[in-house]
């Protein structure tokens, strides 16, 4: 859990806080984050405990796709800044022993992306075109889409372009919005250059680069429908090792440890081991437990399940509450359905907000004592909610308009911080500041001035969490032991398990007090006991005696 900027097993152990820069901290008064207002708030991370900033997209970029839709990988966002503060804020945080993570969009580009303008300005066949998805539409006059894949942000995945007479063209490659033109990774010059941009950012100083839709790059170049075949056409095709490896190859000709960490939704457990061989990626986001329900035997399953996806290949598991993308817990937990599906995201589902704090809170010391690294949405730590009723003409996110309306999207969980002060921008912002999306009145008595002031707030848990993460040589990397005494059953909403021989951690999921374990001292709880019964939705963290007996070790990588 050391700090030191030159340890090369980090990234095993590694707290790592998600930066949204459009959502941080506006440093030049515009009502939009920047990278001045990262610089000015770095103090605040160090305190916070975090060992890494991943930060999403901060290139120029049409905002599409909240810059996921990139037209220029070697430069900064002009409403963020310029590539020199950039480059200023990664020695900054270097100095205060914080590592920073870049976000990689490998899949797609934007459709103002040079490349893709040129190969709209060449003709059918061309050199520029075969960058991407051209391809002829089906009947008689082309007008039929080539395929029926359907979009990650629902609807149709193809569009048709228009020939220089006006009449209609081709169509081309979206996974995603028309905006997001996929490119063809059959194609030498879409590897070259995407091993060029890892070696810009890595020159610059960066620690590792987060791979966006890691497993969707490659597709079948014979356009089948999906079923067609015993592969997906577009998901998880084994051409995809052979790129990550050439990758790994980049990140390990650098000096220390530069990681890759791929965003990689799979169902499959093996298949999705098989990117962290030791030649591929670091680590990937465990998007298993992130989904699952609110409930000790479901926590249960995803942690076995992760831990023995994991065993085989050496790679330590990452652990996720939220993300940019996601209803946050505080809000999800709250509900009488808290698993998350993209698909079941809707206006108007109730939600219990002080029941969703309770277990945003338990599950936040969950994660915490679990084995691997820990990933943590930026707002988490204040125990923000998502904001569920933006008004609909200040919705930006493409996934509500592509539902037809019926989808919020995720702009709910991209509301700017609140830092302090009774009225909105909170001090994100200057006084009288319109922020880029709306601050909720109600939130005055979250913002990081008053929970710095209250010593139960959700700010200072996480701050003793992850110092005491920190500062337990058991806690991040290393073995996991279940505790199966009769009095911790599962099925009565208990999970509990041992990090060392006298660390145990104990979850309540279910409806009633129990008992804690025999513990020698409480080292930190999400919320108050009562005595020594441990209330519904809450973790407690025990130093203990040893009790081999009552565990069954599940091994760490350096067991093996």
């Amino acid at each position: 859990m050391d700090a030191d900027v030159q340890d090369p097993t980090w990234w095993r152990s590694a707290v790592i806080y998600q930066v949204y820069v459009r959502s941080f901290a506006d440093g030049n008064g515009d009502g939009t984050g920047d990278l001045a207002g990262v610089r000015s708030r770095l103090g605040y991370l160090k305190e916070l405990g975090v060992d890494a900033l991943w930060f999403n997209p901060w290139y120029p970029s049409p905002l599409a796709d909240g810059g996921y839709d990139v037209s220029d990988y070697r430069d900064i966002h002009p409403q963020f800044g310029t590539l020199a503060e950039a480059e200023l804020l990664i020695a900054e945080a270097l100095e205060l022993g914080i590592r920073t993570i870049v976000d990689i969009v490998p899949n797609h580009i934007s459709d103002q992306h040079p490349w893709f303008q040129e190969a709209l300005a060449s003709a059918p066949g061309s050199a520029a075109r075969e960058r991407f998805w051209f391809h002829p539409g089906k009947g008689a006059d082309g007008g039929e889409i080539p395929t029926h894949w359907v979009s990650s942000f629902q609807g149709e995945t193809w569009t048709r372009t228009t020939d220089p007479d006006g009449g209609p063209g081709e169509w081309y490659l979206h996974l995603f919005t028309p905006e997001q033109p996929d490119l063809n990774w059959n194609h030498p010059d879409v590897r070259r250059e995407h091993e060029d941009i890892l070696r810009f950012w890595f020159d610059r100083g960066v620690a590792g680069v987060r791979i966006d839709s890691a497993a969707l790059l490659v597709k079948d170049p014979d356009l089948p429908e999906v079923g067609e075949r015993d592969t997906h056409p577009t998901e998880d095709r084994d051409e995809l090792h052979d790129i990550y490896r050439s990758w790994r190859a980049v990140a390990d000709s650098y000096p220390g440890t530069r990681v890759l960490v791929g965003e990689i939704w799979l169902p499959d457990v093996d298949r999705f081991a098989a990117y962290l061989r030791p030649d591929e990626m670091h680590t990937a986001f465990n998007f298993d437990f992130l989904a699952r329900p609110w409930g000790a035997e479901s926590f249960r399953e995803s942690i076995a399940q992760t831990l023995a996806a994991h065993a085989p290949v050496g790679a330590p598991a990452t652990w996720v509450l939220s993300n940019h993308d996601v209803t946050r817990p505080v809000t999800r937990y709250g509900r009488e359905d808290s698993a998350f599906a993209f698909l079941a995201k809707r206006f108007g589902i109730p939600t219990d907000p002080q029941q969703g704090l309770r277990r945003a809170q338990a599950a936040a010391l969950l994660v915490a004592a679990l084995p691997g690294s820990l990933y943590i949405y930026q707002g988490d730590e204040l125990g923000l909610p998502e904001v569920e009723d933006l008004p609909r003409d200040l919705i930006q996110d493409p996934m509500h308009f592509r539902s037809g309306g019926t989808d919020p999207g995720r702009d709910g969980c991209r509301i700017p911080l609140p830092w302090s002060g009774a009225h909105p921008p909170f001090g994100f912002s200057p006084p009288g500041t319109a922020t880029w999306l709306p601050q909720p009145d109600c939130w005055a008595t979250l913002t990081v001035a008053a929970q710095d002031a209250d010593p139960h707030s959700t700010l200072n848990l996480y701050r003793r969490t992850l110092g005491l993460r920190r500062a337990l040589p058991e806690l991040g990397d290393g073995p996991l032991a279940w505790i199966d005494d009769p009095a911790q059953r599962v099925a009565d909403g208990i999970l509990a398990f041992r990090r060392s021989p006298t660390f145990v951690c104990v979850v309540n999921t279910g409806d009633s007090p129990v008992p804690l374990p025999a513990h020698e001292e409480v080292l930190l709880a999400s919320a108050p006991l009562d005595s020594d019964l441990l209330p519904p939705d809450t973790t407690a963290w025990l130093r203990t005696t040893p009790d081999a007996a009552a565990s069954r070790a599940v091994p760490s990588r350096k067991e093996q």
